[in-house]
């Protein structure tokens, strides 16, 4: 799934009181929290989640004195990021010296109200920090706030998930920070329908699909229902859904981000 970005026009942020500090490349990125309490109704009123986020910047702003709201971006339980500082600036969230390390991705909970990260969020933050990655030299660290600086943040259940490694909420794949063995080499032929091609590349091919989250038997038959994954798989990755295992898709197949 591509990142639903909120970007600041859309989420009528203040212009910065100055200019932003650039950022060519970071470590990683650092998962935060409010810190405070956070309305549990966001969950089913995202209008919450924008004036959650305007009311953070305006705090950042106007009493902490800063030139625009401290955080990288600002992840929602409705899987949807707010840009906040953005790509390629300085952010203002990790603490004096740290800054530079890492981007600041906040998620909405707080230390009361909501203090459980729904799944959605969750998702949300890895689809900020893959948005990083592939777009603003972010490098594969994944910590908390609290790595390096003394603070709670960002609260134990997210800091719980991080030291977990971060992982996609129901199986849905592995976290960006999650290393994976580089995939079996391509058998050497299509898998395509029709006719139905048999074999053991089909099993090995079907296994991970289903590992993947993908709804498939493992029975080695390559019929109507695996091409029908397969071009749907295709579509997610943005190739051409010929429905049809070549190299491309073999090695998506395994390398793919969900």
């Amino acid at each position: 799934m591509a990142i639903d970005l909120v970007l600041r026009h859309d989420w009528n942020a203040r212009s910065p009181r100055g200019d932003h500090t650039q950022l060519d490349s970071t470590k990683g990125v650092k998962v935060h929290y409010t810190g405070g309490r956070v309305d549990p109704d966001i969950v089913s009123d995202h209008k919450g989640c924008v004036a959650l986020v305007r009311s953070i910047q305006a705090h950042h702003m106007d009493t902490n004195g800063w030139i625009d709201i401290a955080y990288s971006f600002v992840a929602c339980p409705h899987r949807m990021v707010f840009e906040g500082r953005g790509l390629h600036h300085l952010p203002a969230a990790n603490g004096p010296g740290l800054n530079a390390g890492h981007y600041a991705v906040l998620g909405l909970v707080g230390n009361a109200g909501l203090v459980e990260p729904p799944d959605e969020l969750l998702h949300a933050i890895l689809d900020a920090i893959r948005h990083a990655r592939e777009h603003g030299q972010a490098g594969k660290e994944i910590k908390g706030h609290q790595d390096g600086y003394a603070t709670d943040c960002p609260g134990e259940p997210l800091y719980t998930w991080v030291r977990r490694g971060a992982p996609r909420p129901g199986g849905g794949g592995p976290s960006p920070d999650t290393p994976t063995a580089p995939p079996p080499p391509f058998p050497g032929r299509l898998l395509r329908y029709p006719p139905v091609t048999y074999g053991e590349d089909v099993r090995m091919w079907q296994r991970q699909m289903r590992t993947r989250g993908w709804e498939l038997a493992v029975d080695g038959a390559y019929g109507s229902r695996s091409r029908e994954v397969c071009r749907r798989f295709q579509r997610q990755q943005d190739v051409p859904d010929d429905g049809i295992v070549g190299p491309l898709t073999w090695r998506l197949t395994w390398d793919a981000l969900d």
